[in-house]
């Protein structure tokens, strides 16, 4: 015979279960320290310019 489960128990471990790996890819995105944040914007920036640097000029 089948285990008898209460519904309601098992859909309230699946939504903290939902919710634990959403707030894990946050911490992962957004859990930077600032000077990480700022390593990778003059990474961006530098970046910029070189592409911006190679561009053709309109005569």
């Amino acid at each position: 015979m089948a285990e008898i489960i209460n519904l309601r128990r098992a859909k309230k471990t699946h939504q903290r279960q939902t919710a634990e790996k959403a707030a894990a890819d946050n911490r992962a995105r957004f859990g930077r320290t600032k000077a990480e944040k700022e390593q990778a914007q003059r990474l961006a920036d530098l970046e910029a310019k070189r592409q911006e640097s190679h561009r053709l000029e309109d005569d």
